[in-house]
């Protein structure tokens, strides 16, 4: 049920995508304590962007699940973007995270819902 989407301008090697993926969706599960067979994580790279009027290294991150809590976002937002910075290199300060907390009725599995 947890969904990480990345978005960035930098290219990443084909061979580099896999290990980032895997990174990530541990990742998530372990900071969301949720089990990882429901984290699914996708990754745009070298998506046409631009931050603060420049178009150096940068990312934007959405992080949706089932019962994301707000007094908990701060920390999560540290998790990732240390996360993206330590894999790409990518500054801290060039990343949003954008979080969402979606209702169990919102979210399709298996043919159903939550």
């Amino acid at each position: 049920m947890p969904y990480l989407s990345i978005q960035t301008n930098t290219g990443l090697n084909e061979s580099d995508k896999p290990a980032l993926l895997k990174q990530a969706s541990a990742l998530v599960a372990q900071a969301l304590g949720k089990p990882e067979q429901y984290v699914m994580v996708a990754i745009e790279p070298q998506k046409p962007m631009c931050f603060a009027g420049t178009d150096a290294p940068c990312a934007y991150l959405e992080l949706k699940s089932i019962g994301l809590p707000g007094s908990r976002t701060t920390e999560l937002s540290a998790i990732l973007a240390e996360f993206m910075e330590s894999a790409t290199g990518i500054d801290k300060g060039r990343i949003y995270t954008e979080f969402s907390d979606a209702p169990r009725a919102f979210w399709g599995w298996n043919g159903s819902t939550f």
